[in-house]
């Protein structure tokens, strides 16, 4: 299927560190959607900056435009694409889940050779979908790169870091997410402004296939 027949531009997806595995709602989006294209990365353990943009510029020069679906550190990819002359074919971001570098690499060395935390207004249209207990991100610093952002913000509740972990197997809450950021591209939250919606959760159906 695709997930918004009125727009012919791809589906990027960009998944976070050591990628985003069978099972992951990530996973299950690029094989439900025709229109998905899975950002593949070299290095998925111990990423840097430099080679993971240059993929997703390589993937954004091959493509006539793309919607991004990012999960953790796939959100911080994105939000360094702002200095990109290839920023302008970015339709708009869904970026699910934004982690906090300082958490990151204590739970996992190596992720701070990707660079500063990207805090820059992004050129397109965004929408943040965070998690009032991410181990990742604490829900206040969310609030301030979101701000930082320009982007939307919709809190989902209690939902960990948006993962498999927590639930999130097929998510087909992420798709009317998409939908939404879709069908208003010129809408732009007022900084800290949050829309809390635990309706995206994914149920008891939904999280483990």
């Amino acid at each position: 299927m695709r997930t918004h027949p009125a727009d012919d531009a791809e589906t990027f997806i960009l998944p976070g560190l050591n990628g985003s595995g069978e099972g992951h709602w990530q996973w299950h989006w690029a094989r439900d959607n025709q229109d998905a294209v899975f950002i593949e990365q070299d290095d998925w353990t111990c990423p840097r900056l430099a080679d993971w943009r240059g993929n997703l510029e390589a993937a954004l020069d091959r493509s006539d435009g793309a919607w991004i679906v990012a999960h953790s550190l796939g959100c911080l990819l994105t939000a360094h694409m702002v200095k990109s002359p290839l920023a302008k074919k970015i339709r708009g971001a869904l970026l699910v889940a934004p982690c906090d570098l300082v958490a990151t690499e204590v739970l996992h060395p190596c992720v701070l050779r990707f660079g500063d935390m990207p805090l820059d207004p992004l050129p397109f249209p965004s929408l943040v979908v965070a998690s009032l207990n991410d181990p990742y991100m604490p829900f206040d610093k969310v609030k301030a790169v979101a701000g930082s952002w320009r982007s939307a913000l919709i809190d989902i509740g209690e939902a960990g870091h948006i993962n498999i972990g927590s639930g999130f197997g097929r998510w087909t809450g992420g798709y009317e997410l998409l939908g939404l950021l879709k069908d208003a591209p010129r809408h732009r939250a007022a900084p800290n402004r949050i829309v809390t919606e635990t309706r995206f959760r994914p149920t008891s159906e939904t999280a483990t296939h």
